[in-house]
């Protein structure tokens, strides 16, 4: 299933996380009519050196960000767990509450951050990262899919239970798909943009980002000058 879905679901654990990791690929996605949704396992109130504000003040800061950065790819509908930032675990309730939203937005291709350490990019192994992924693909399978899961979903909330097809992992050590967003980059920078409390020159971070980008098309075997963003597929049905 490389082409569109009708529907992805893209759980990450810190706002402006998806627009590093995958906004490029959302953006070609949401041209192409996939219905993207953004669920943030945190508000991110423990990110930035802003140190005036409260946490409560930072989160609510960042999901304001994110929902404009969101909106610069497509995306119309952000969700926010408000777990606790810099303290998140794969407990089982992160796994309920992945879980129900999967049941709610039923999609077909579900992108997740890799739950296990990359060695070779330590910034990507964010304990953060890594324990929203390893719930979140436990909620893909086999929570979301399982009648006998987190039951008040379905005997209380009415959620009938839905299988994902497909997982694409971001910042894990093994990816084998590069998507080409030579097209849509400027979309990808406009996204990152919106974050002001945590990026203050989007012109600096720029060239940093095409040579990063640039060096994934390279591996990928892309055209020269392309550029790509990376991922590990999982089949999951």
């Amino acid at each position: 299933m490389s082409d569109a879905p009708e529907r992805a679901l893209v759980v990450m654990a810190h706002p402006d996380d998806a627009d590093f990791s995958c906004a490029g690929t959302v953006a070609l996605w949401t041209a192409a009519g996939t219905e993207v949704v953004y669920l943030m396992v945190t508000d991110g109130e423990a990110g930035g050196d802003e140190l005036t504000l409260d946490g409560a003040e930072i989160g609510a800061m960042r999901r304001g960000e994110q929902r404009k950065a969101a909106a610069e790819v497509g995306v119309k509908d952000v969700r926010f767990l408000g777990h606790p930032d810099g303290r998140v675990v794969a407990s089982l309730e992160l796994r309920r509450d992945i879980a129900r939203i999967i049941r709610q937005v039923r999609p077909q291709r579900v992108v997740i951050p890799a739950p296990e350490r990359d060695w070779n990019s330590i910034s990507a192994s964010h304990p953060d990262h890594m324990a929203t992924g390893e719930a979140a693909i436990n909620a893909v399978f086999p929570d979301a899919r399982n009648p006998h899961a987190h039951r008040e979903l379905l005997h209380v909330e009415g959620l009938a239970p839905w299988t994902v097809p497909e997982v694409w992992v971001v910042g894990g050590p093994s990816p084998h798909h590069y998507s080409d967003i030579t097209s849509v980059f400027e979309r990808k920078l406009a996204a990152l943009a919106a974050h002001e409390s945590q990026i203050s020159d989007i012109d600096e971070l720029a060239p940093f980002l095409r040579t990063w980008m640039g060096e994934n098309a390279v591996k990928g075997g892309l055209p020269e000058g392309s550029l790509a963003e990376v991922f590990r597929i999982v089949q999951t049905a």
